[in-house]
């Protein structure tokens, strides 16, 4: 159990309330301790069995009776018996995949938690605890320009870490469902004049856009095949008789691990891996 040192992050409810919950990486163990209390002594409680799970669970806005758990681990705590006192039961997951970012939104909820159940005869007694998953990418140094047949190039850049600087109007686009129930959201984030004037041939005009204040997520593709998060610059050219040209550029925004955190995921990929040998190596052979 590693509460006490274990980073926490923020993350908004459906509600628009926002919440602090422990961050874990993919990869990461997952430990914890279930504390069982009763309210008053002497009580006690008869259970088919303890158990604790991880739910990696997904919701979609047009099919709420229907949700999607795409990852799901089971740890028994406790076998069939009385409980007469309070109990405490330590558990760990191992190393696991964590597959997508965490993602609250009111129509997708993207949602990973802890869930321990009490096993009755007649209703069960179920807690569960949210929990922050984070991805962590690198991308090359690459970055594609935005080209538009008015003579205008080389403009827009395409690729930016989250919360780092991107140039342009901002555009966030949500695709969720898969075949006919499919549905498009666009969002316009932000939206500014870059210049007003004739411009001058070779000039250049750098374009910041601060991402922090907008509270951006990843950009996430094709999650569990139920929905993505798309993000475009867009710029809008208008000629002295206003007509509009207009032009898109995909960006990708990622999140980049510190120099320290990825030695850290580092080791412990090795030491995994080298655990898994030493196991495979004492098989007997048949």
């Amino acid at each position: 159990n590693d509460g006490e040192t274990r980073k926490m992050a923020e993350m908004k409810t459906e509600d628009g309330k926002v919440e602090k919950y422990y961050l874990f990486y993919d990869g990461e163990f997952v430990s914890e301790k279930v504390n069982l209390a009763f309210k008053q002594p002497g009580m006690r409680l008869e259970h088919q069995g303890i158990r604790t799970e991880f739910v990696d669970q997904i919701e979609l806005f047009n099919d709420r009776n229907n949700t999607h758990e795409f990852v799901d681990l089971v740890k028994e705590l406790a076998l069939p018996g009385k409980l007469t006192q309070s109990r405490s039961y330590d558990f760990e997951f191992m190393r696991f995949e964590k597959l997508y970012e965490s993602y609250i939104n009111a129509n997708v909820p993207l949602r990973y938690f802890l869930k321990v159940t009490i096993v009755r005869r007649l209703i069960n007694l179920v807690k569960g605890y949210d929990l922050i998953v984070h991805q962590l990418a690198t991308y090359p140094d690459v970055n594609n320009s935005i080209k538009m047949k008015v003579g205008i190039e080389n403009s827009l850049q395409n690729k930016d870490p989250t919360y780092g600087v991107a140039t342009g109007k901002k555009k966030k686009k949500r695709i969720t469902g898969i075949g006919p129930s499919t549905t498009t959201e666009t969002e316009i984030i932000a939206k500014y004049k870059i210049m007003n004037g004739v411009p001058i041939k070779g000039e250049s005009i750098s374009i910041r856009l601060f991402l922090v204040g907008y509270d951006p997520t990843l950009t996430m593709r094709d999650v569990n095949k139920k929905f993505s998060v798309r993000y475009f610059l867009i710029l809008v050219l208008v000629d002295e008789e206003d007509r509009r040209y207009f032009k898109q550029q995909e960006i990708i925004l990622w999140r980049n691990a510190s120099e320290k955190l990825r030695k850290q995921r580092t080791n412990l990929h090795q030491r995994f891996e080298s655990s898994e040998l030493e196991a495979s190596a004492e098989q007997p052979k048949m």
